[in-house]
């Protein structure tokens, strides 16, 4: 059986297992009769097989990476204003605390590029293992340190350890599902990541009751104790992590007929595993791309919002005075808890396409602007709180069909990994400058400036958006076109074969604003 390059040359043949149709020169028409061979039970079982290989190992590693990188505003508050605190050992005021986190971001500006670019030439398997490795025993060193400047560098080393972990990700996952079914595996690893909001806190809490034991402090606890963990669930990874569909190693679970289903139906755009390691050509197009930068630019305004959001949130919630500590780190489970539950349900309409991801995406960014409007002016201790549970639940929703939609116009191998991680390392400046937004000058008020400042970021992210969509709407139309036909295909119990989305040399859907008839396009 020829195997396909979705429309490029023709890499090499397998052996056809089972198949009634067999392409002979990877024709347009040889692949629709080889896709058109699969019923919808089959493709189902097919998936399932990635689902079970995928869906729980990376939101583990999702929901891991995210308990390590939220700790820091965690140990903040353990024994919030006694001797074995974190500022009084070290010596740090609130303002040099917030370093922590910018430092943090700046070493993924650094380090992201260049770890997305050589995931394919180590592949995903050993490269993501080595991330988490790596950054477990980084973060172990964290309970080490003695003074401020031994924090920034523990900091620092830990952005770069992880760089390349959530992009690289998402660029094999584009081997593996359509863009129209990312929704699904970004949901996985963004509910886990929110749960880490409740394992986080749990996990705080009881750390908190370790103050003083083998003469360290709870905030060391915390650290060595989420380091040494990661480091064995390393492990886990190497041993579980699929690489790509027609990699050595997927041939003890998927069949020959099955590697070759699994690229037959990705579209046009998708990286494939046969693919060069490295072309110069896809970065060029990429940074020349004006995509690259709206949802670039669309990023980073809500990230600077979000990520203040949830560094002060620990903060905001202890100064609340609804607990004492430390009962103070529970009031961070409400917000996690509420964004799973809407991670899900988000998920779920993605998947039955009643309106396009950017329309989805327009509904998100109004009610994320509205709550962190509410942050800026209420004054009510209650209102508050609802505010930082609803702000947290609708900027963690964006992701969901924002990487989804991003996943629709990357094209090739390179291309994917370059601008996944070009994109995500620029769209961390959010993270750098989040955090600065809340320096002690802005406490006087219960810090209304840095969230009228992040309340003004997600509305100029509404209108970066809106730029993003007008960019997009004839690919994102497609998509949404093409996902209904696959819907009303598995209704009739087959595989949509005869139609696809066009990325290369996009279909024309609009008239400037309005959208033609697309029973004639």
């Amino acid at each position: 059986m020829t195997v396909f390059n979705s429309g490029k040359e023709i890499v090499h043949d397998v052996v056809s297992e089972g198949s009634t149709t067999s392409p002979s020169d990877g024709t347009s028409g040889d692949k629709e009769a080889f896709l058109s061979s699969f019923t919808a039970a089959e493709n189902k079982a097919i998936m399932r097989k990635v689902d079970r290989k995928f869906l729980l190992v990376i939101g583990m590693m999702y929901l891991i990476k995210n308990v390590d990188y939220q700790n820091a505003a965690s140990a903040k508050v353990l024994q919030f204003g006694q001797p074995r605190n974190i500022l009084k050992e070290l010596h740090m005021t609130s303002d040099n605390y917030n370093w922590v986190q910018s430092i943090y971001f700046i070493a993924y500006i650094i380090f992201e590029v260049p770890s997305n670019l050589v995931l394919k030439r180590m592949t995903p398997r050993n490269w993501q293992s080595r991330i988490v490795f790596s950054w477990g025993a980084v973060l172990a060193c964290h309970a080490a340190v003695q003074n401020k400047g031994g924090l920034y560098s523990a900091r620092f080393f830990l952005g770069m350890a992880e760089a390349g972990m959530f992009p690289g990700l998402v660029a094999q996952l584009c081997s593996w599902y359509r863009s129209d079914e990312m929704g699904k595996p970004i949901m996985w690893m963004f509910a886990f990541q929110n749960t880490s909001g409740i394992v986080g806190s749990l996990l705080a809490y009881g750390i908190s009751y370790m103050n003083g034991l083998s003469g360290l402090s709870a905030w060391r606890w915390l650290y060595l104790l989420e380091g040494l963990f990661t480091m064995l669930f390393a492990g886990v990874v190497y041993l579980v992590l699929p690489d790509y569909p027609k990699s050595a190693r997927s041939n003890s679970w998927l069949t020959p007929r099955e590697q070759e289903y699994l690229e037959a139906r990705l579209s046009e755009n998708a990286p494939l595993t046969h693919d060069s390691a490295f072309t110069r050509s896809e970065i060029f197009a990429a940074l020349r791309d004006p995509k690259t930068y709206a949802f670039m630019l669309s990023q980073i305004l809500v990230n600077l919002g979000g990520y203040g959001l949830s560094w002060q949130l620990p903060t905001i919630t202890t100064g609340l005075g609804f607990a004492g500590l430390p009962r103070n780190q529970l009031l961070n489970i409400p917000p996690a808890g509420a964004t799973v539950l809407a991670i899900i349900f988000a998920g779920w309409f993605i998947k039955k396409a009643f309106i396009t991801r950017p329309a989805f995406i327009m509904i998100i960014m109004v009610g994320m602007m509205v709550f962190f409007i509410m942050l800026a002016t209420v004054r009510s201790r209650g209102a508050i709180y609802a505010a930082c549970v609803l702000g947290t639940v609708f900027y963690s929703v964006y992701f969901i069909p924002f990487w989804a939609w991003r996943s629709s116009t990357l094209k090739g191998t390179t291309g994917t990994a370059f601008t996944l991680a070009f994109q995500s390392c620029v769209g961390q400046v959010g993270g750098v400058v989040g955090p600065q937004l809340f320096q002690s000058r802005f406490a006087h008020n219960g810090y209304k400036t840095s969230f009228a400042i992040c309340a003004a970021a997600i509305a100029a992210g509404l209108l970066a958006n809106l730029w993003t969509w007008w960019l997009t709407r004839n690919v994102e139309y497609d998509v949404f076109r093409v996902r209904r036909l696959r819907i009303q295909a598995e209704k009739e119990g087959r595989v949509l074969a005869e139609d696809d989305v066009k990325i290369y040399e996009e279909r024309d859907f609009y008239a400037g604003l309005k959208r033609k008839d697309t029973e004639k396009v």
